[in-house]
């Protein structure tokens, strides 16, 4: 198996991109803005989504993957997330008001787009990766998702404020090889962090204090023009100085 990093920043310019990774060429955990950087090729391989949760960062490209692919395919896109992220996409994106419903069209018999409900502890086999949603503490309804290749496991916070849950869950996977979890913003931004429910280092290191397992741990959800300053206080704490910061295009082979 292999991931590739299509987006992991916090926001936009540049180089960045937000949150996204391709598994293989057929699995997208999120949706943001480094969809954009693949060709049409492989636009068109990807079967399958999975949604941690519904903030533009991580579905803005959704809609636009849809209908670039929608004339060239002949099988639909299936999209897992929870019973509420399903709702809320019907509800504020597919809604023929921001995006057409592709879930009805061609046809509601023939749908472009097909939701798959899943539910924390749900697990989804596709060709050899079992995917599984993890607990996640967010601002709205939230799910990470591990991600196992039958040898080793990627376990992915997607946006989080922490809490036991993950901990109790992560912590006993037992061929876990990487840990990916956010801090978006610094130690001076702590009470914007905890309103909107993001880590920050200090918060950070804290939550590493519940991770019994071993992994190498990468950190995502940087934000633009605070991502120097957050890795420099993660370096300096003696709980966090390990965790190194994951980078566009990073691949991970498992």
């Amino acid at each position: 198996m292999q991931i590739k990093v299509l987006g992991c920043s916090g926001g936009i310019g540049g180089d960045k991109r937000t949150t996204s990774l391709l598994i293989d060429d057929d699995v997208l955990i999120d949706a943001g803005t480094g969809v954009s950087d693949l060709s049409l090729e492989a636009l068109l391989k990807i079967d399958h989504i999975f949604i941690t949760h519904s903030h533009l960062d991580h579905i803005a490209f959704i809609p636009l993957l849809l209908d670039t692919v929608m004339g060239l395919r002949t099988q639909p896109v299936t999209l897992y997330a929870t019973a509420e992220v399903i709702y809320i996409l019907k509800q504020h994106i597919f809604n023929w008001l921001i995006w057409p419903d592709f879930n009805q069209i061609p046809s509601p018999k023939t749908p472009f787009l097909i939701y798959s409900e899943i539910a924390v502890g749900g697990t989804v086999c596709i060709n050899h990766k079992t995917i599984t949603a993890l607990p996640a503490n967010h601002a709205v309804p939230a799910v990470g998702y591990q991600i196992d290749s039958g040898i080793n496991s990627l376990a992915f916070s997607g946006d989080t404020v922490g809490g036991q849950d993950f901990w109790h869950v992560v912590n006993k996977i037992s061929n876990l090889k990487y840990l990916i979890i956010e801090t978006a913003f610094s130690n001076a931004e702590a009470a914007l962090a905890a309103l909107s429910k993001h880590l920050w280092p200090d918060a950070l290191a804290e939550e590493l204090g519940n991770f019994t397992a071993q992994a190498e741990i990468y950190i995502t959800h940087l934000k633009p023009g605070e991502d120097v300053i957050i890795m420099q206080e993660i370096a300096a704490h003696p709980k966090t100085h390990h965790c190194r910061a994951l980078r566009h295009h990073q691949r991970f082979d498992f």
